[in-house]
This record gives C-alpha cells, structure tokens and sequence, in this order.
C-alpha cells in the first residue's frame, strides 16, 4: 500500500514512473563499480522539466533528499543513495529528448537524459562534432557528465564538459526552475551561473537540459601507437608534437605495460601493437583537410629520438583496434585501489616516478597500472590487486601526499563523491571549503540535494 508521499510522487510523474520494488531499484541503488549501495524510498524517473520540478518541491516540502542520477557510471559514489536518511533516486533517463540542432550557431540543446553517444550522432548527422568522448559514453548521460565536469580523451584540444556548455537549465532545491538557456557566446551580464551547477555533482540543483558547443566536423583523422622509453619522454615528445602539429592534436593518451598486458590477457581477440614496450602512448590528430597531409605531419612529429617505435594506423579500422585497448584497461584491472588525479604536464614524469618508488617500498608486490590523459596531466592511477582494498586508506595516503607536494588535484574529472568527500579538508584551504559551504547552504538550506557528496 503507498503512502501519501509516495502517492504524491505517482501524480507527478505517473505510477509506474515511481519505482519501489527491491528488484526495480537495485541497479539505481549500487554504483558501477559495486563499491557503494544505498536504501532509497523510491527511484523516481520523470519526463519534463515540469515534472522534475513537481517532484523536487514535493521533497522539499518533506524533508526528502533527492540524489539525481543519469547512467550511473560514475566511478565516485556521487550517483547512488547513501542510506542514511529518507532518499529518492532521480533518474533523469526519460528526459532524453534533443530540443534543438542550430547548426548556424553550432549549438545543440539537449535534456539531461540524453545519451553522450547520441548527441555525437546527432551532431555529425548535422555535419558538426560534439567533442566530449570518453569509455562509457554508450550509457552515460550528458546530464552527469556536466554534473562531474566529465573530461575523456578530447580535453587536449577541445577542454572538460564545462567548456563545452553555453547555456543550462537547472531546477533548484526549491523546485524553481532557472533557465539559462542561452547559446550566447559573449553575456558579460554578472556571475556565470551556470558554472556553479558543472562540476557541482548535483549538490546544488537538478541540471535539466543545456546548450551544448559543436564544432567543424573533421574530414580526416591520423592514429598512431608509439613505444617511448619512459613517461619524460612521453611527455618531450608531447611538447614537439604541439610545435609541429599544433591544434591537430587532439588526443594524447599514456599507457604502462602493464595495462596492455591486462587487457590482452582478459580480451584475446586483441593483438599487441609493439610486444615489450614499457611504456606506449597513442596519439590522434584530426583536421579538416585531407588523410595524406595529416600522416606526414604525423610522420615528421614521430621522426625523432623520443620515439623507440610506432604503428600508424591504415586505415578507420585500425585506428578502432588501437582505440579499443584504451578503452578497455578500466574493465580489464577493475578490482583495486583507483586514483583520478592530476598535475602540471611538466610533473608528470616526476609523480609516476616518485609514486612508484614509494608505494613499491610499501608493497613491494602490488602491480601498479598507469594510464590516462598525460596530454591535460590526468593520470588514472591504480594499484594492487582486489586484495589491497582492504588498505586502501595507506595507498591513497602515499598517492594523495604526492599529488599534494607537487600542487595537483585528487579528482581530475571523476568528481569527489562518497569516495574522496572526507579526503578534500586536507588539500583544500579552509577559506575555500568554507565558500563551497556558503554556495551549498544559500541554494540548499535543508540539505536535501544530494547530501553526503562533495562536502
């Protein structure tokens, strides 16, 4: 039998919108990685900004928190209820409609819901590129990507989620919707609003739809899969290729051996590049112009003493098969102690030195799998095995002093979560935590939006 809130949560948005069950909730209600679960009283999937906002005022009113929640493959805990008071889940995944394609302004708009992959689609359907990509963009929604400032492989050249937005909508913790919906390139009216809702991680507010960026759409594209002796040379190779190639580049990714050997002993199918290479880095440049030209200033960047050795891909399906080893080294050493952070590009070598010389000295037999974004200095960095997670407190803390000693970030785009919410006091000064606070509590006075994430 509902109760009366329940029943209020079926009016607006339907009941058999309103989820209850324990075998409907559960994949809402337990993260990606399985690492953290949650009791909700209802997942809640509306289809409208109206019903968004109908649902929003109705926990207001109750006390009810709201945990808004796009694909769920987020890797922080940021998406699922913590179970330590009354919660709903907000699936936003009804909402997935593409309001407008203004290929003139090069702007889409698009609900929350919206599948990162379709709005890739629909954009090079209009002739156009979105630029945000990264592994799980077959499932995750735009909605959570703007919620944790996503990043992926095109940061290099194009920048995070929040570079790619020029308006947003978003209903407050009150029920009221803002609507800045704006494809405006220059509006130097007051705060951007809209930033404090990106990265926010749904704390403040529901995003509920956005402006997106597009850009030209390449005609031509080079990869390639290049042996370096070790992470400073990636990173020299890295500056040379920006001088000879400039905007072309657009993705720069680094792997450690032991990455590759994890994929291919868990994906047979896949064959090994370069055998033996400790470290391997792969590349893309992409332009508007012809295939031809883009291999030669591919060519001329690899023809130097940085390189042991390269592959360049032949052709689309090449380029695919080099892509995919990337994309599968989450899945393929997914039980152990993670880490997504970030230094200056420079420091790079020196934290994957240092890092590894530390924890080694620690845990002599723990692999350590390296990889990531060395082009925008996001490192992936995980280490051990299943077993280790029971010591996952002395890892970090050798990880996190480091990445502190060298001035970089504890989260470079996976947001902070259940995961690192106690970690952020110690590398955030108290005058800032205390203006995070300030923003929570002038837009959510009660808490209820998302609350034991982030802060």
């Amino acid at each position: 039998m509902q109760d009366t809130f329940t029943k209020g949560l079926a009016e607006i948005v339907g009941a058999k919108n309103v989820l209850t069950a324990d075998n409907d909730t559960a994949p809402y209600t337990t993260d990606w990685r399985k690492q953290y679960s949650g009791a909700s009283e209802a997942v809640v999937r509306p289809a409208s900004t109206a019903e968004v906002s109908g649902v929003v005022r109705l926990c207001a009113s109750e006390r009810v928190a709201i945990v808004p929640q796009g694909g769920n493959t987020g890797l922080s805990g940021g998406s699922v209820p913590t179970g330590r008071q009354r919660e709903i889940v907000l699936s936003l995944a009804r909402m997935n409609r593409i309001r407008e394609i203004d290929a003139l302004n090069d702007t889409l708009t698009a609900e929350a819901g919206c599948v990162l992959a379709d709005l890739q689609r629909a954009a090079s359907d209009a002739g156009r590129l979105f630029a945000l990509s990264l592994a799980a963009e077959g499932s995750c929604q735009i909605g959570g990507n703007l919620s944790t400032n996503a990043g992926g492989v095109n940061v290099l050249r194009y920048g995070n989620a929040r570079d790619q937005v020029l308006g947003l909508e978003a209903v407050l913790p009150d029920g009221r919707v803002w609507d800045g919906l704006r494809g405006l390139r220059k509006d130097n009216t007051g705060y951007d609003l809209k930033q404090l809702f990106i990265g926010a991680e749904g704390t403040l507010g529901v995003i509920t739809a956005a402006v997106l960026k597009l850009h030209p759409k390449p005609t031509a594209s080079a990869t390639a899969w290049i042996a370096v002796e070790n992470p400073q040379r990636a990173v020299e190779l890295l500056s040379h290729m920006k001088k000879v190639c400039g905007d072309r580049l657009t993705a720069y990714e680094i792997l450690s051996r032991t990455c590759v050997d994890a994929v291919l002993a868990q994906r047979r199918e896949i064959r090994d590049p370069l055998p033996g290479s400790a470290w391997q880095v792969l590349v893309e440049l992409a332009d508007g112009g012809a295939s031809e030209p883009l291999h030669e200033w591919l060519a001329q960047a690899l023809d130097t003493n940085l390189v042991a050795d390269a592959v360049m891909a032949k052709s689309d399906a090449e380029s695919k098969a080099l892509w995919r080893i990337r994309e599968s080294v989450p899945e393929a050493q997914f039980g152990n102690v993670k880490h997504d952070i970030s230094v200056v590009v420079s420091k790079v070598p020196e934290f994957i030195r240092r890092a590894e010389e530390a924890l080694h000295a620690a845990f002599p037999q723990a692999p350590i799998y390296c990889f990531g974004h060395v082009g925008d200095g996001n490192l992936h960095y995980n280490v051990g095995d299943a077993a280790l997670l029971a010591r996952r407190e002395e890892v970090n803390r050798i990880v996190y002093d480091l990445v502190a000693a060298l001035g970089g970030s504890i989260s470079a785009e996976h947001g902070l979560g259940q995961l690192k919410r106690g970690e952020i006091s110690r590398h955030k000064g108290a005058l800032e935590l205390e203006l995070m606070r300030s923003v929570k509590r002038a837009l959510d006075p009660h808490g209820i939006m998302n609350p034991g994430k982030v802060l």
